[in-house]
């Protein structure tokens, strides 16, 4: 089943950013500091050009104001906190907390984010974060890469003992080799949960959405899909597939099943498989996130309403409601012999087991809903974050440029970044934050500017039309720590900082909806 990843906004209201940061303040001339109340640069905030109360053009090439009196210097800039990389985008991961799916943790998250372009420092290009693991790499079938996680290793050992035990009373002529098959059935049911995931997966690819991978693991599997459908019908659709498939898998196995004589291996195996895959897709089809069914509630929801929080919503309370039901309901029913088996009358092992499975199904629904909840959160706020309103003004200064002079400029237009320019006036790279910290300040007139830049890439330009996942997307491809943003003519609006768009991240997600 498919769970929502999660998306973020920074703030409502207008587009000025506020970003209460410490950072260096640029010596004047005569050799004290401006005031530190009136200066911004990197690190500093300052007036913004959209801001009524504080006018100033945009872009780099601002006419300064009349500079201010100068103060006493101020204290050493401390070293700056940890650069934070952009927040990545939500993942839409079909999640299948079932003999035959797997729960899904959010990545972000959010998650709801992982961390991009480590091993980053001055003059050194950002790096790419490799492609995400998570197990065994088994293969790409139509491109997707599938891992097997080393829990699904715990759990093909569980099968084979449980499927053994039952294997001794039907098939006691087997002895030893009676676990050799119900390894073999371990697999054929995992290969089972594959194509249910694959399913999925091919939907998504139809509808145009990115699959990063497909992960085994202990409960079954999850396909991580990075995009929401955007349309009620398409949610529908792409829950469904998963449990059609397992439900034709069943199908198929009956059919191979009807010319096999009853009370051998292949007889005993078959059996399984049908009986397994049917209770992947009966499951599945329970109405509450995150299962399939949850995902199918949530677009039938969404379908009547108009509004896909609505649908999260009521599926992940029915998700909740789900989770409390199998914790009671399910021992109940195995000790009443409602599913089969004996009443039980007393206390014993399978009882204690049976209320062991419940209790895990039942937290990983709960947790499942609860996530559903917190990533849709996030998706609705996702389009508040703008490139327009987290950009910082930037100032352009020749290659040669003092940074002490640098600075000055940028003090003294209200600017917080300082950009490198051409002799034309075309950018070619931008100073780092980090890197003006790291210089004394009795350096700072004898270090040009150059020297503490990152070269531009085409991946570090990014328009300032961007917003939401559009924009979280752009600066997850390339992982840098400032980006120049430019307009729609290609002129310089400003730059902006993967810091900043962490911080409008966290700050959204503590935002009610």
């Amino acid at each position: 089943m498919d769970v929502s990843g999660g998306s973020g906004q920074p703030r409502s209201g207008n587009d000025e950013p506020a970003r209460p940061q410490s950072g260096p303040t640029a010596p004047a001339a005569d050799g004290t500091q401006p005031d530190p109340a009136a200066a911004a640069t990197p690190g500093t905030p300052g007036p913004d050009p959209r801001d009524p109360q504080h006018p100033a053009p945009d872009g780099p090439a601002a006419q300064p104001p009349a500079p201010q009196p100068p103060t006493p210097e101020p204290p050493a800039p401390q070293p700056p906190a940890p650069e934070a990389p952009a927040p990545e985008p939500p993942v839409h991961e079909p999640e299948h907390p079932e003999p035959g799916r797997g729960p899904h943790v959010p990545a972000h998250h959010a998650a709801g984010g992982e961390p991009h372009g480590t091993g980053r420092g001055p003059g050194r290009p950002p790096q790419r974060k490799p492609e995400p693991g998570g197990g065994l790499l088994m293969g790409r079938p139509f491109g997707v890469p599938v891992y097997v996680a080393p829990s699904w290793f715990l759990v093909a050992a569980l099968i084979t003992w449980v499927f053994g035990g039952q294997l001794d009373r039907v098939l006691p002529e087997l002895g030893a080799a009676r676990y050799l098959v119900s390894l073999f059935f371990a697999v054929a049911f995992y290969a089972s949960v594959l194509v249910h995931e694959l399913a999925h997966t091919v939907a998504a690819l139809r509808f145009k959405l990115p699959v990063r991978r497909i992960q085994l693991q202990f409960f079954g599997g999850v396909s991580e899909i990075e995009k929401e459908a955007e349309t009620p019908g398409r949610e529908f659709v792409l829950a469904f597939v998963g449990p059609l498939l397992s439900l034709v898998l069943s199908g198929v196995f009956y059919l191979a099943l009807l010319p096999v004589e009853p009370g051998t291996v292949p007889g005993v195996l078959l059996a399984g498989l049908m009986i397994s895959n049917l209770i992947v897709a009966a499951f599945n089809l329970l109405p509450g996130l995150p299962l399939d069914g949850g995902r199918m509630l949530r677009a039938v929801v969404w379908k009547i309403t108009g509004k896909p929080m609505h649908g999260t919503v009521a599926a992940a309370w029915v998700g909740r409601a789900l989770a409390v039901s199998v914790l009671i309901g399910l021992p109940l029913l195995t000790q009443s012999g409602a599913l089969g088996s004996d009443a039980v009358d007393n206390v014993g092992m399978d009882t204690v087991m049976d209320a062991l499975l419940a209790a895990i199904l039942a937290a990983i629904i709960w947790t499942g809903a609860g996530n559903s909840l917190r990533m849709a959160r996030l998706r609705e706020h996702l389009p508040e974050l703008r490139a327009r309103a987290l950009t910082r003004r930037a100032v352009p200064v020749p290659a040669d440029t003092p940074l002490s002079e640098a600075l000055r400029r940028a003090n003294a237009s209200g600017a917080r970044a300082l950009v490198v320019v051409d002799s034309e006036g075309g950018p070619v790279s931008l100073v780092r934050e980090a890197a003006i910290v790291g210089v004394p300040e009795h350096r700072r007139p004898w270090v040009p500017v150059s020297t503490l830049a990152q070269d531009l890439t085409d991946g570090m330009r990014v328009s300032a039309e961007l917003s939401g996942e559009e924009l979280l997307d752009a600066l997850r491809a390339n992982p840098a720590s400032e980006y120049l943003v430019v307009e729609e003519t290609g002129a310089i609006y400003g730059v902006l900082s993967a810091a900043d768009v962490e911080r409008a991240f966290v700050k959204a997600m503590a935002r009610p909806s």
